[in-house]
């Protein structure tokens, strides 16, 4: 009898879980990779044979760990090496098979201004756009576009590398970091400039190609909910999008699919205005996030599509487009606080229950008693709810939600809370966001715990998990959660008889209204505390990825002085007052943990006179 062929995912957490899900569906066993720092992921323990790697993002290490396995396919996953054209042509050249695209697809259309030109060249609309070959034309190219703009990598995804500019004086700084982002997320600080469209639909359109020019589609999804340029929330199929804009988007869609002869998964984005005019965005060349709710509406497993046709590139996969029905949505859970825009919440998960019942699925990478750092992406899980429709898939959305029980030492919150008052807000509710809906809009999360939360609260107080009491007890009931449970501002609980044992609850502090200062933006001075000596004082742990300033230098408020990296984003401390830069403290690349000192900064002259 012959061996079962193995595949090897070349990613971590979440999606190598959720492809190790559909290998052993499929009779094929999996090798896994850990990088160091990441031994308590719960993909290591998921996989049946798992090989140490120097990082995730060194091609050489992979390869020789499927090597020594004896893998037939790689597959990438999303994020770290999935679009790199020079990762798939090393798989390729080895002899391993590629579950993605062509390298020489994602030369073509994984660079965002590469794609763009493709997309012209079909008549697929597109937004006024320039390439920025040297930072001294910037400002000229800027001009011709007209503010406000987006400046945004060519590389990569996920928000990263991209900046809105409002105004001249703001595009250098916009440059500098943007470029840096993307230069250490994707490898090229490559940046082009965009005009912004003002509140557009992000909508997107699941493809599946052949290889050799034949292709079908997977309907659309709504991802206009977006925080820092990321999205939190999507759903399958667009809710209120016009009958002649969705065709319109298929077949420029699907046009693009043959024109490059396009293999495997791939989203082709689109941002629609409020006529319903639709502008092509960019191409991602590989599975993503947001695939559940596709899978849900048309029934079809896009990760065994992958592997499938990897391991068989002729043999048809998908023959038809097949119909949506139902409706499906996903949210993001994050270790991170929203009310203190979205910086991540690192620490320990004391407590942990996903959710279950009827038209729930859960995709996730943690475990309990699994410590969360900064060095890796700050996504927990997603949840995500399907029904016969929009309103019953929203309903069983907030009973998941509900549900749900993430409890934490340390600093570590989640954005539950505010996801429960995110589903319940009126705009949301009718299905009529955009792009810009979070920076303008007041969210107010969830007033309190859940019942389930308390639950958990009362049998951590016990010392066992509630499913553990015997005798029909329920912890609620034996325990009096409610009364026995002292909740804390800032989302703590401390538990009575356990030592002063504190569990950190979601955060349930009312999100203000962003107004001109948006949230979603990199930037915000409440990155950074100050002290009363002028010291910014770090409220997270990251690591110094730039050091902007030197001993000496005058900043003006609000200019850039340090650039902080932590769960794969990046946050600017800004100067909170006019000065001069007194004492720097930190080097780039140094670790920071809260409390340590960034640098000291002396107030100009004119204020310490009136001071």
């Amino acid at each position: 009898m012959a061996e079962p062929m193995k595949v090897l995912v070349a990613n971590r957490g979440e999606i190598a879980c959720r492809v190790f899900q559909a290998c052993r569906e499929m009779g094929l066993r999996t090798v896994g990779i850990v990088a160091p720092g990441d031994e308590q992921a719960r993909h290591v323990t998921y996989a049946e044979e798992l090989f140490r790697v120097t990082g995730y993002l060194d091609a050489g290490s992979i390869l020789e760990a499927a090597r020594r396995a004896g893998a037939r396919v790689i597959h990438p996953g999303y994020g770290f090496l999935s679009e790199r054209p020079d990762f798939a042509d090393a798989v390729e050249q080895a002899g391993f098979a590629f579950a993605g695209p062509r390298g020489e697809t994602m030369r073509l259309l994984g660079a965002k201004i590469n794609a763009k030109k493709v997309a012209a060249r079909e008549g697929i609309p597109t937004l006024p756009w320039a390439t920025a070959p040297r930072r001294s034309e910037l400002s000229r190219l800027a001009r011709r576009i007209g503010y406000p703009l987006l400046l945004k990598a060519s590389a990569g995804g996920g928000g990263k590398g991209m900046r809105r500019v409002e105004r001249p004086q703001e595009l250098e700084a916009a440059a500098e970091s943007a470029s840096a982002e993307a230069l250490a997320a994707f490898g090229d600080g490559t940046l082009f400039l965009e005009k912004l469209l003002e509140r557009p639909r992000h909508i997107e359109v699941q493809v599946f190609g052949d290889g050799e020019g034949g292709g079908l589609l997977l309907h659309d999804r709504e991802c206009s909910l977006q925080r820092r340029h990321q999205k939190i929330w999507e759903e399958a199929t667009a809710p209120h999008l016009p009958a002649a804009t969705r065709e319109g988007l298929f077949e420029a869609a699907l046009g693009l699919v043959r024109a490059v002869r396009y293999r495997g998964a791939g989203t082709v984005e689109f941002l629609v205005d409020a006529t319903g005019d639709y502008f092509f965005l960019e191409m991602n060349t590989r599975l993503q996030v947001e695939h559940p709710v596709t899978e849900l509406v048309t029934g079809v497993d896009l990760v065994w599509a992958q592997l499938a046709q990897a391991l068989d590139p002729t043999e048809p996969i998908l023959t038809e487009m097949p119909s949506a029905r139902g409706h499906a949505i996903e949210v993001r859970l994050y270790a991170e606080d929203p009310s203190r825009g979205y910086v991540p919440t690192p620490g320990k998960i004391a407590r942990l229950r996903w959710p279950s019942g009827a038209g729930i699925r859960v995709d996730s990478g943690i475990e309990e008693g699994q410590e969360i750092g900064v060095s890796f992406d700050s996504m927990l899980g997603k949840l995500i709810a399907f029904a016969r429709n929009r309103d019953q898939a929203l309903a069983r959305l907030r009973f998941a939600l509900e549900e749900t029980v993430i409890l934490g030492t340390g600093a570590l919150s989640t954005n539950q809370a505010w996801l429960l008052g995110l589903a319940a807000h009126p705009g949301v509710r009718e299905g009529r966001v955009d792009t810009g809906f979070l920076s303008r809009e007041t969210i107010t999360p969830f007033p309190g715990p859940t019942r389930e939360q308390l639950v958990a609260l009362a049998a951590a107080q016990a010392g066992t998990r509630a499913a553990e009491l015997g005798g029909g007890a329920s912890p609620w009931h034996e325990f009096g959660a409610a009364k026995d449970v002292e909740l804390r501002p800032g989302g703590w609980a401390v538990l009575p008889g356990s030592a002063g044992e504190r569990l950190r609850l979601p955060s349930f502090e009312s999100v203000p209204r962003a107004l001109e200062d948006e949230w979603d933006e990199p930037g915000s001075p409440r990155h950074a505390g100050v002290s009363g000596e002028g010291a910014l004082i770090a409220q997270f742990p990251g690591k110094v990825r730039r050091l902007l300033v030197t001993e000496g230098r005058s900043v003006a408020e609000g200019e850039p002085l340090v650039w902080v990296e932590a769960m794969k984003m990046e946050f600017s401390i800004e100067a909170p007052f006019a000065g001069v830069v007194a004492k720097v403290l930190v080097r780039e690349g140094q670790s920071v943990s809260p409390g340590d000192r960034f640098l000291e900064l002396e107030p100009a002259p004119a204020q310490k006179e009136s001071a």
